[in-house]
């Protein structure tokens, strides 16, 4: 009996040692890539201004030109450190929801159009597959981000001439969302990591068409929040779909069913 008890004991021990090593080892990757992502837009902010505080003599333009695109370079910087903010509250379970009825079709259609330039610049339609109303219940400005990053992250990863629709579907007590696409696919092995904060499928790629590398871990973190789920199907070279699911929501009183 004391042989079995050492044995469970030991047992245990091992599991909670590999437990502490992944910890370990999940807190360096995400020091080192919050570090990778942080030292692109400081270098160029330093380097723009470096050059505008040594050569005074700079014409006109060029000094906007310099700070135009520091400018940008900490906009870029923001928008890490504002994802960040988001994420570490989810963790926390902080997110504090301000849950809604709201119509997600007439959303999605304002998402579309805000990205309409990133779409037309990448050669991309965006297309919204409703005849009406969808209702759902959710925090509004919370699913308008995951909307927003799931079409951005369509269109970034698109090819020319391709589309991205969005579709919705009723599942009785919930709605099913989808973002589809026919751009270059995930393939297999990724698909596991899509979620993970700073993971990238195409790292070059993605990181130079900016952004700040959280939006995917960012919508599970509001999907999950909601009591909901995210997944992703994707084949390599064919396209990918990432769906959520929102409880249903009621439509405003005296509005038409």
């Amino acid at each position: 009996m004391a042989n079995v008890d050492v044995m469970d004991w030991a047992k245990g021990k091992i599991e909670e040692i590999k437990t502490l090593r992944e910890n370990e080892t999940f807190r360096r990757e995400f020091a080192g890539n919050l570090a990778h992502e942080l030292k692109t837009p400081v270098f160029n902010i330093q380097g723009y201004i470096d050059t505008l505080i040594e050569n005074e003599n700079l014409d006109r333009e060029t000094a906007r030109s310099f700070l135009l695109k520091a400018a940008r370079n900490t906009e870029r910087m923001a928008e890490l450190i504002k994802d960040l903010d988001l994420i570490s509250r989810a963790e926390a379970g902080s997110l504090n929801l301000r849950l809604q009825s709201f119509d997600i079709a007439e959303l999605t259609r304002r998402t579309i159009e805000l990205s309409e330039p990133q779409a037309v610049k990448a050669d991309v339609a965006l297309e919204v597959n409703a005849d009406g109303s969808v209702y759902v219940e959710g925090d509004y400005l919370q699913i308008e981000q995951v909307l927003t990053n799931l079409i951005q992250n369509s269109i970034t990863y698109s090819k020319p001439g391709g589309k991205t629709t969005v579709s919705f579907f009723d599942l009785d007590e919930n709605i099913l969302i989808e973002v589809a696409d026919n751009g270059i696919g995930i393939s297999r092995e990724h698909l596991p990591r899509i979620f993970e904060r700073f993971y990238r499928v195409d790292k070059s790629r993605s990181r130079n068409e900016g952004g700040s590398g959280l939006g995917l871990a960012i919508c599970k973190h509001i999907i999950e929040g909601h009591g909901q789920s995210i997944q992703v199907q994707s084949k390599e070279g064919q396209g990918s779909v990432f769906s959520f699911t929102l409880r249903k929501g009621q439509p405003p009183r005296g509005s038409a069913p």
